[in-house]
């Protein structure tokens, strides 16, 4: 209602500053006007409004506050009063602006996370933690582009390229050169929304990006269906309740800033004839030009672009784009991994909890690099404080949380056909097993093809691609977005049942649960974890959840072949005359990874002894230990030669339950 009442004040000085004249001539251009969608201001009211405050007065009572502001500049600028009209016009733009800031503080400063209560929201500037982000050499123009899309590649240490955070992506470079177009990459779950949010939100609060007046982010999802539209029409669309007076917005061009979030999302292909591209920001053209004159900087050239995707997009993107700086997101760092756990719990006795047994577990911790995993991690353990208070038994394994994190990337897929998930799903994994098998984890676009995993709305889930150094005519390279994942992923290759599709490939990898194991015992240790997942994935809690939720079954079969190798493998070990031992830590691994007490019974039920030595015991390995020792009634002695008992912090006593 304020900035109404402003505009009506600004409204009724111009109409004061006319004359006589001028001010009838006003009135009778106004009984002519007609608004779209609306009505005239009736006669015998415009000849009551003798005067400038009672026609003010009346066209508020008519029109809205845009409307009518629309409306006397039109008219101004038909009886060439172009003062006034541009009088009119900055009151517009400024309270476009106030409205538009009012609008992103709405829509970007909190946000409704997936496991939040009914009605609660929270703050970015709370729960963002700063992310490990590498800065690409900029592009040359018609050049190579430098491969981006993997993180071992920046994670190079013989050739560290700069890091940059949220804040800085638009900082001058080494050379002093300011990027202009930014294109930030990163797998899904490794956090290119919420730092465009936190982009939003620090433009607003005026802490940073103060050189833009406007920043217009524009979630790409939303366009995709779009067939066609200005650049005018795409301002519009991020303020959606207001009039964009978008000839005066964007007349200073450098002082814009266009964020595309998603940029996959388009599946555009990006190729535009020359010709065909506008440069008036006006123009309604088909969606893809409108887009590729934007990038190509036909339109708007002195504007900035920041634009996120996945790496699929890039080699698109790349043959557009002039100039480009690109920013690689590689997850959380060791010291935002704790950070992170503070600021999801926003208690540190809570946090300190999680966080040690999170670290205790090296897998885990190592796949808390993902940010997404880091949250999945946080919301599970989260739930078992809630219910016991402490994590000294846990049951939340890695596989646990591997197979809730696995449920919300097919959520992201819901909407499609189950059983079309179900089939990629099982083709996935036959490709994680076949590279765990041959110590493989680059595979080319053929294999990728070959095995029909070229399905660009699924493939990006699970898979990052790297741009080729050698140009378009090259294959690009695949990799899965953590090794840790690939070898669950592998895992599931083995316990899941074929459909009819898989059982008749005969190209595909042999899936023998008994050859695994075989291997693992004799000579293939590398294959740890992959079989520290099996033990996870046929848990009781497991079969039900996979079948539920993923919609896929596990074969108890291999339930059953893997408790016969567990009883049998440590007989070799013991001779006949002595007490079966156990004499392997990653016994206790298994067991524990699938926390089912019946199961470990059973297989511990043929064993009497422990005899472990010259192991320094991490959290894990003792809560491990702990476990099956509960579950173990025929246990008569344990042997722990040269063994220690390691904390997780030096000089520190370690907790592992919340002080009350």
């Amino acid at each position: 209602m304020a900035g109404e009442e402003r505009a009506l004040a600004v409204l009724l000085r111009a109409l004061q500053g006319l004359a006589p004249k001028d001010f009838q001539e006003f009135k009778t251009k106004l009984s002519d006007v007609h608004v779209e969608g609306g009505w005239n201001i009736p006669k015998d009211s415009l000849v009551k409004a003798a005067h400038p405050c009672a026609l003010a007065h009346c066209m508020g009572e008519n029109y809205s506050e845009d409307a009518a502001m629309d409306i006397a500049i039109g008219l101004f600028e038909e009886m060439n009063q172009r003062d006034l009209a541009e009088k009119l016009l900055d009151e517009k733009v400024k309270e476009y602006t106030r409205k538009y800031r009012e609008h992103v503080v709405r829509e970007f400063l909190r946000y409704k996370e997936v496991n939040s209560c009914l009605g609660e929201n929270l703050s970015i500037s709370s729960r963002y933690t700063d992310l490990t982000i590498a800065r690409k050499p900029r592009s040359k123009h018609g050049g190579e582009h430098e491969a981006v899309g993997a993180s071992r590649g920046c994670a190079d240490a013989g050739n560290r390229p700069a890091t940059v955070t949220a804040q800085t992506l638009f900082k001058p470079d080494r050379d002093g050169q300011t990027p202009q177009v930014v294109v930030l990459v990163g797998a899904p779950g490794m956090g290119k929304t919420m730092t465009v949010r936190k982009v939003m939100v620090e433009w607003v609060e005026g802490t940073l990006y103060t050189q833009f007046d406007y920043v217009f982010c524009i979630d790409c999802k939303d366009i995709a269906f779009t067939k066609e539209a200005s650049v005018a029409d795409l301002v519009s669309k991020c303020c959606p309740h207001r009039r964009t007076p978008s000839g005066k917005i964007l007349d200073d061009q450098k002082k814009i800033l266009f964020i595309f979030d998603g940029f996959e999302a388009l599946g555009f292909s990006l190729v535009q004839p020359e010709v065909e591209l506008s440069s008036d920001p006006r123009e309604v053209k088909p969606l893809e030009t409108t887009l590729m004159s934007l990038l190509k900087k036909a339109v708007l050239p002195e504007s900035s672009l920041l634009i996120t995707t996945r790496p699929m997009a890039l080699q698109s993107l790349g043959q557009c784009l002039e100039g480009e700086y690109y920013a690689e997101i590689l997850g959380f760092s060791a010291a935002m991994r704790e950070e992170y756990f503070h600021r999801y719990f926003e208690n540190d006795n809570k946090a300190d909890v999680a966080f040690r047994f999170a670290r205790g577990n090296k897998i885990l911790y190592s796949l808390c690099v993902i940010p997404v995993m880091s949250w999945t991690v946080c919301t599970i353990l989260e739930q078992e404080l809630y219910k016991k208070k402490n994590l000294v038994e846990c049951s939340k394994a890695t596989t646990w949380m591997s197979v809730f994190y696995l449920s919300r990337l097919m959520k992201c897929r819901g909407r499609d056909n189950p059983q079309d998930l179900q089939r990629f799903l099982r083709k996935l994994c036959s490709l994680a097993a076949d590279g765990v098998w041959k110590h493989k984890v680059l595979f080319e676009e053929k294999e990728i093809k070959d095995r029909g995993l070229d399905q660009p709305d699924l493939l990006p889930l699970f898979l990052n691609e790297e741009i080729s150094k050698k140009g378009v005519d090259h294959e690009n390279i695949y990799s899965f977005t953590h090794l840790h994942l690939q070898e669950f992923y592998a895992a599931m290759f083995y316990v899941l049942e074929d459909d009819e599709e898989m059982v008749g490939n005969s190209g595909a990898l042999a899936k023998d649960v008994n050859m695994l194991l075989e291997s693992y015992s004799k000579s293939r240790k590398d294959l740890n974890l992959t079989v520290r997942f099996l033990f996870g994935l046929i848990s009781q809690k497991s079969i039900e959840y996979v079948d539920k939720i993923i919609g896929c079954r596990i074969s108890p079969q291999a339930r059953e072949d893997m408790l016969r190798w567990l009883q049998g493998r440590h007989r070799g070990i013991s001779h006949p005359s002595q007490a079966l031992k156990v004499s392997e830590l990653d016994t206790f691994h298994f067991l524990f990874e699938m926390n089912e007490k019946s199961f470990a019974q059973s297989a511990l039920g043929h064993f009497t002894d422990i005899d472990l030595q010259d192991i320094k015991l991490t959290l894990y390995d003792q809560m491990a230990l702990s476990f099956c020792i509960r579950q173990w009634a025929g246990l008569g002695c344990v042997t722990l030669r040269g063994c220690s008992f390691r904390q997780q912090d030096p000089g520190k006593e370690l907790a592992t339950s919340v002080p009350r």
